[in-house]
């Protein structure tokens, strides 16, 4: 067991040295577009209908279909959103959905999406019966199918044990989201060297806002005006990291797609603001750390 301390520093943000984005930008936004599989013969990862008489069914049928919804459908929408702005972005992906839905898979391949690690399928890392033979073969089906392998790892559900982050440095990934406790990169210690946590959000996280807290769609987009405000304008003096993550089967419905695109044409409209992937902000922080 190796807790946080171990694992690394605690640092002020406030006595950091400056810190550079590419062409002086103040502000890195990268969105992560988190593309699931739910397993129907086991209790549901999530539940927007909670179970009647308060008894777990299996099969969840409303469910099951409510995540499927955004496989069939609101996948789509966000593909063409984030396409007619040109936006690249990453996808935290359980591996396999490249044999079960190849055409999503294959369509964010086709527009050059990254693709990011997020186990097999959906489910606590804690419940894994060999946590490191699921990473490999969460490796193994996403490099087969883009010919790359993942620099970038997200637990499903951000889950860890004590031992996942010397796994997953042990087998070759270089980069995770787990830790959303930053507005910086910074390094993690682990048994096999470091790996580097690049930001990630629960904050502008639509399955907290949405599915647990119940906040109306419109909010989602006003607290992400508000966060990149605030992270633009600190990112004058040192430069800020912003995650947007969001989920198919919530904001690729149709009532909530317009708050989505009305997100990206908001930041599109400030100057200074490095558009990109986990893997570039992982690739320039390790070229100008020192």
């Amino acid at each position: 067991m190796r807790l946080p301390h171990e694992r690394f520093d605690y640092s002020p943000i406030a006595t950091r040295r400056a810190w550079r984005l590419p062409k002086g930008a103040r502000i890195a936004v990268w969105t992560i577009v988190n593309i699931e599989e739910w397993d129907i013969e086991k209790p549901m990862a999530r539940q927007y209908l909670t179970a009647p008489q308060g008894v777990t069914t299996v099969p969840d049928v409303p469910n099951w279909a409510w995540h499927e919804y955004g496989m069939r459908v609101g996948f789509w929408r966000m593909l063409e959103a984030l396409g007619r702005r040109k936006i690249r972005a990453t996808t935290a992906i359980n591996a396999n959905v490249v044999r079960s839905y190849e055409p999503v898979a294959r369509a964010m391949l086709d527009a050059g999406w990254e693709f990011m690690g997020h186990g097999v399928k959906q489910g606590a890392m804690h419940l894994l019966p060999d946590q490191r033979a699921a990473v490999r073969e969460s490796l193994k089906l996403l490099h087969d199918f883009t010919g790359r392998k993942p620099k970038g790892w997200l637990g499903p559900g951000l889950t860890e044990t004590w031992e996942t982050l010397d796994i997953l440095a042990e087998e070759g990934i270089a980069y995770v989201s787990d830790w959303v406790n930053d507005d910086q990169p910074y390094e993690i210690r682990t048994t096999a060297g470091t790996l580097v946590s690049v930001p990630y959000t629960l904050e502008l996280n639509d399955i907290p806002m949405m599915v647990i807290q119940h906040h109306e769609s419109s909010y989602w987009l006003q607290r992400v005006k508000d966060q990149f405000d605030r992270l633009y304008l600190e990112g004058a003096r040192s430069p800020r990291v912003m995650a947007i993550a969001v989920h198919p089967y919530i904001h690729g419905v149709p009532h909530r797609i317009k708050y989505f695109e009305a997100a990206y044409d908001y930041v599109k409209k400030h100057k200074g603001v490095w558009l990109t992937t986990g893997e570039e902000i992982y690739e320039w922080y390790k070229s100008t750390a020192t």
